[in-house]
Order: structure tokens, then C-alpha cells, then sequence
């Protein structure tokens, strides 16, 4: 079998055959340079930074074990390999979202319970409606599971006295008393 091959052929592969010549070349610099550093660190521990391992991971992943130890001076294959796993375990770990609709504000909550502790009387519904008025759209169950949280009991069950009626209707109190008129 008689292959020809045309002048730019052979101009290209004689090109690929120079690049991987010299690609080799460097690469075998950058080991032996690895070696000489390696020498001056005398047995001392070599310190990385996370980034640093990182990167080292990444790359040497895709070499492989059986290029990384001909290529490998400074590190071990297998410590190279387990700083990838372990970047990718890293990657895949995170803190799951907790599933449903998101909480009730804090603000809204201490509003429910003051209301609650002001107002005895007021049920859950009556709360829903003066957060209404405040322009709070809240759900009769959201003030209930608040109220039951803070351990305070419903409306008729919720204990009332005498100071807390008079610090409610303080205004009312005031108004019927000195702002009254006869007729």
C-alpha cells in the first residue's frame, strides 16, 4: 500500500511532531524544576492554601494516577486525588431549604401578642381583623398558632384583670368621661 501525502500534509505533520517536541520539553523542565524546589524544602512540610489544593485537585484529576506519579514531585498521587474527592464532596454539601411557606415576621408575631395581652377578650379573629385594619394580611390560624406558641390560651380562656381592662380602654374611658355632652 502506496500512500502519498501532499506537501501541506507533510508540512503539518512535521508542525505537530516540532509541538510535541516541545510541549515535552516543557514539560520535563517543569519537573525537574519541581524536583529542585522540592530539594530546597529539606524535608519541610509543604503549606498550601485551600485554593491552592484546589487547583492542584482539579488538574490532577484529569491526569490521572498512574501520569500524576511519572509528574508528581512535590505531592503524592493519592493526596492529590483525595483533595479532588474531597472538593467534590465539599461542592455537593449544602444546608437543604426548608420546605413550605416562610415564617410569620417577627414584627407581626410581637404584634399578634400584644394584642392578645392588651385585648383578653379579643379572639383570634378579632386579632386577625385589627391587623387587617394595620394592613397586615395574616390567616385566623397564623394568629392562633402564634398565640399557641407563646403559650397564651384563647380568648375566653385568657385571663383578664382589672388594670389590663383599664390600660385598654384608657381613650374610650376618657372620652365618655370628659367629652360627652348632654343633650
Amino acid at each position: 500500500m502506496n500512500v502519498t501525502l501532499s506537501p501541506l500534509q507533510v508540512l503539518l505533520l512535521a508542525l505537530a511532531g516540532w509541538v510535541n517536541r516541545h510541549q515535552q520539553q516543557i514539560i520535563e523542565y517543569l519537573v525537574e524544576e519541581n524536583r529542585v524546589l522540592k530539594e530546597q524544602l529539606k524535608g519541610r512540610r509543604l503549606r498550601l492554601s485551600d485554593d491552592q489544593r484546589r487547583r492542584l485537585g482539579a488538574k490532577g484529576r484529569r491526569l490521572g494516577r498512574r501520569v500524576l506519579r511519572q509528574v508528581a514531585t512535590i505531592l503524592t498521587p493519592d493526596t492529590i486525588l483525595r483533595w479532588h474527592r474531597q472538593l467534590i464532596a465539599r461542592k455537593w454539601t449544602f444546608t437543604p431549604t426548608r420546605p413550605g411557606r416562610p415564617g410569620v415576621m417577627k414584627e407581626i408575631s410581637t404584634l399578634i401578642v400584644r394584642m392578645a395581652t392588651e385585648n383578653p377578650a379579643w379572639g383570634y379573629t378579632r386579632i386577625q381583623g385589627a391587623l387587617k385594619n394595620l394592613g397586615h394580611s395574616v390567616a385566623r390560624s397564623t394568629v392562633a398558632n402564634v398565640l399557641k406558641d407563646q403559650g397564651i390560651p384563647p380568648a375566653p380562656d385568657r385571663p383578664s384583670s382589672w388594670r389590663t381592662f383599664l390600660r385598654a380602654h384608657w381613650g374610650e374611658i376618657a372620652g365618655a368621661d370628659f367629652f360627652t355632652s348632654e343633650v
